[in-house]
């Protein structure tokens, strides 16, 4: 009996980008499957962003491609859009409407039609918001807070791609803790994560495989299964040495 490999739902053959002399991304070959989160590791540069960005259409690659579910996003940006949900290092929200509105908004804009009102605010619960904060405005919020209102948008978008650049970054323990409880719940229903990070130790928490990136290429990768936090900060500094 032939056993069939799902193909994974995203996926990056030979990625090259140059910005004038700069190579940007060199041949880069990853993939990331349904119930994965993959960490890219990298200093400023590496190739973490722009990966990310060849993703999201906001790029368009020299050579190779980006695909998302078999689809190369620049052939169908559109169509592939609907596929993912992204979260930048500050989620970019409506300060003067509540968070419940954001998602109203967001979520009519992703999906076309009209959802319902009890269904978004508990998306917003399962996201970690408290009853009390589902009619604030975000402009109060903190970047923890307003990542889940992120995280709600992705489910309520029922998106099964989700791009991080930086999620973690300026977070306090606590919110960085419950930012990889939120990544749990999104591959555990299935999502393929891809998330761009500085933070090894969240890397080795969250991630199922993480990619070591330096100057535009993938210099190492690895199942978080199979390293320690020790030896993973070794493997990290002796490549960025090289």
């Amino acid at each position: 009996m032939t056993t069939v490999t799902p193909s994974p739902l995203l996926e990056a053959r030979g990625l090259t980008k140059r910005y004038g002399d700069t190579l940007a991304l060199d041949t880069l070959n990853l993939s990331v499957g349904a119930g994965e989160v993959y960490c890219l590791l990298g200093a400023n540069g590496a190739g973490k962003s722009t990966t990310i960005n060849c993703f999201l259409d906001f790029v368009r690659p020299d050579a190779g491609s980006a695909m998302i579910g078999g689809t190369v996003a620049a052939q169908d940006p559109i169509g592939t859009k609907r596929r993912l949900a992204y979260i930048p290092e500050t989620v970019m929200l409506y300060s003067n409407l509540s968070a419940l509105e954001n998602l109203e908004y967001f979520a009519t804009l992703a999906t076309g039609g009209r959802p319902v009102r009890a269904e978004l605010a508990q998306h917003l619960r399962t996201a970690g918001l408290t009853d009390t904060q589902l009619d604030q405005r975000v402009g109060g919020f903190s970047k923890g807070m307003r990542q889940k209102v992120g995280i709600a948008i992705a489910l309520a978008k029922g998106a099964d791609v989700l791009l991080l650049d930086e999620p973690t970054s300026g977070l306090d323990p606590k919110a960085s803790n419950e930012f990889h409880r939120l990544l749990g719940l999104m591959r555990d229903r299935g999502a393929a994560v891809l998330m761009a990070t500085h933070d090894l130790f969240r890397a080795k928490e969250s991630g199922t495989r993480i990619g070591i990136m330096k100057a535009g290429r993938k210099v190492a990768e690895l199942r978080a299964d199979e390293i320690g936090h020790a030896d993973l900060e070794q493997l990290y500094l002796t490549h960025m040495h090289d």
